[in-house]
């Protein structure tokens, strides 16, 4: 028995010194996780606790976990897309080899895996699709569902570009939640509002978004995706607490890849191959290799510029300097692919920008609910701006403030109608105060400046005063009782709205007007204005349609 228990405590100790915890800093703080060895390799690695973004972690983890067990090392690349998640998933693992007593190279953000790209040859498609945000996946599953052979590529090591990260899915009419709330929309009106607000969209352009609005709901149903959440009029959310976007690219992520799709994450487009003036393919590259993929179509769907300070600088010189919401890639990569073609450019100079994000980490935050009110002070506790003029003047003003230090100012009522701001605080991000002076004192800013602002604005509420900003002020005062809240904020390009112009087939077109044969774009890379997220599986989905019926007449 005793030699038993011996035995067992031998293999208990041996199995502890074969596993040790791990903690390293990602872009939320501490990631702790858990490495196993089996004869000196690394086994398994197992994410014991964190505090980034869920849609970064859930999709960075996997590929970092694959790679360092792979490679049998930290020294890793990093996921495109997740760099701070990475690195903080590579020191982690590193701290608890170390514990193990284990040698590994000291990990940096330059740290890359020493293992060198294997040759890649060139390989033949029937439809290739450049890009994996919302659009490209749309066309990913219409062209799969046509009968082709599809091979996406995304440059990013995950999918699903700014789509992931956005609170509502707008501009659907003919839904199932309006039906059942008795307050159905039709695509006639949302028509006749486009129409109104007189675009540079065509009206072709417009009447296929619309077509496609009506039909987009049913099409996500098919696939598991419900947007029963009313949070505005043609506004929907997967439930009151449950981000769409979080719901529908996890769902639709799953549904190209279970059609079987050629997925190539990491995997840039880089030139066009055009033969005779009919597209055939396209130059890509991954890592140090570059290779073509030839196909019978192409559809492009590489987002838009927001986060190139050069060509923001170029098209609208009056904002320059200011961050954008977007992710880092958004480069606008085949701009210049288009002008070397002779494509058609409209609207460069046209963005959206969205007045409230929070600095760290590029969240969209505030209430857009005509119900919630709030006001901004800045670095000493006065108010600076009217907080409903045009969204590039509160970035204007918002620049202008002292070290661009600035706070969101909402009480209890507001955060009770909004999801955004509540989840902002489950986060950390939020500062509290039962009284101003608490919170005041938590913002260190000047107290009485920051009860005046207060008092000023309830009494132009309560039309004792003009509102000194020129506010025309929500009729629901502030709260007399705290608690009270702020958040950092400051504004972004949130997204570009201009691109490659494209027909209502989402066919790109020359700058003459006439169609580049074999050649199709949808999303934001485009010229189309009242599109957004919505407009990117419209389009996304007409192009993938458009491209299988090209080379099935071809």
């Amino acid at each position: 028995m005793k030699f038993f228990l011996l035995i067992l405590m031998v293999f208990v100790s041996a199995c502890a010194q074969n596993k040790s915890e791990g903690v390293g800093i990602g872009y939320g703080g501490d990631i702790k996780v858990t490495v196993e060895l089996t004869d000196d390799k690394i086994k398994d690695i197992v994410l014991v606790s964190d505090n980034e973004t869920s849609l970064l972690m859930n999709r960075a983890f996997p590929i970092m976990r694959d790679r360092i067990i792979t490679e049998n090392t930290p020294a890793v690349d990093s996921v495109s897309g997740a760099t701070f998640t990475s690195f903080g998933i590579k020191s982690a693992v590193a701290k608890a080899l170390t514990e193990l007593n284990k040698e590994t190279p000291k990990i940096t953000f330059k740290t890359v895996s020493a293992i060198p790209t294997a040759p890649i040859e060139d390989i033949q498609t029937s439809v290739l699709i450049i890009g994996g945000g919302p659009a490209g996946l749309a066309a990913a599953i219409e062209a799969s569902k046509g009968g082709a052979e599809v091979t996406l590529i995304e440059k990013l090591d995950i999918l699903s570009g700014n789509g992931k990260f956005d609170k509502d899915f707008y501009d659907m009419v003919d839904t199932e939640a309006e039906k059942k709330a008795n307050i159905p929309t039709t695509k006639e009106e949302l028509y006749a509002e486009f129409i109104a607000r007189k675009t540079t969209d065509t009206p072709e352009r417009l009447r296929a978004f619309v077509d496609g609005a009506a039909e987009i709901d049913k099409w996500m149903r098919e696939f598991g995706i419900t947007l029963d959440y009313i949070y505005a009029k043609r506004s929907f959310m997967n439930t009151s607490n449950s981000y769409a976007g979080e719901h529908i690219q996890d769902n639709i992520e799953q549904v190209v890849r279970d059609l079987g799709v050629d997925i190539r994450t990491g995997t840039k487009g880089v030139d066009l191959i055009i033969e005779n003036k009919i597209v055939k393919g396209a130059t890509v590259q991954y890592k140090d290799q570059t290779y073509k993929i030839m196909a019978d179509a192409v559809i492009i769907a590489t987002g838009g510029f927001s986060a190139n300070a050069e060509l923001l600088k170029k098209y609208r010189t009056d904002l320059v300097g200011l961050y954008t919401s977007n992710q880092e890639q958004n480069q606008g990569d085949f701009i210049p692919v288009f002008e070397k073609y002779n494509m058609g450019l409209k609207n460069l100079g046209v963005y959206n920008i969205f007045p409230f994000t929070y600095p760290k980490t590029r969240a969209l935050t505030g209430t857009d609910d005509p119900r919630g009110d709030f006001f901004l002070v800045n670095a000493q506790g006065n108010r600076f701006v009217n907080e409903k003029t045009a969204r590039d003047e509160i970035a204007k003003a918002i620049q202008s403030q002292e070290g661009e230090k600035v706070y969101y100012i909402y009480d209890q009522s507001t955060k009770d109608i909004c999801y955004r701001l509540r989840s902002h605080e489950d986060y950390g991000w939020v500062s509290t105060g039962q009284t101003l002076e608490e919170l005041a004192g938590k913002l260190k800013i000047d107290s009485n400046n920051f009860a005046n602002a207060f008092n000023i604005y309830n009494k132009a509420i309560a039309g004792e005063i003009t509102d000194p900003m020129g506010r025309t002020p929500y009729s629901r005062q502030f709260t007399a009782k705290g608690p009270y809240y702020a958040i950092p904020v400051r504004s972004a390009f949130h997204m570009t709205r201009g691109g490659v112009t494209a027909n209502e087939k989402a066919e790109v077109l020359y700058k003459d007007g006439t169609v580049v044969k074999g050649l199709y774009a949808a999303g934001e890379v485009t010229d189309f204005i009242v599109g957004a997220y919505m407009g990117s599986y419209v389009f996304g989905r007409i192009a993938g349609q458009q491209a299988a019926e090209f080379i099935t007449i071809k």
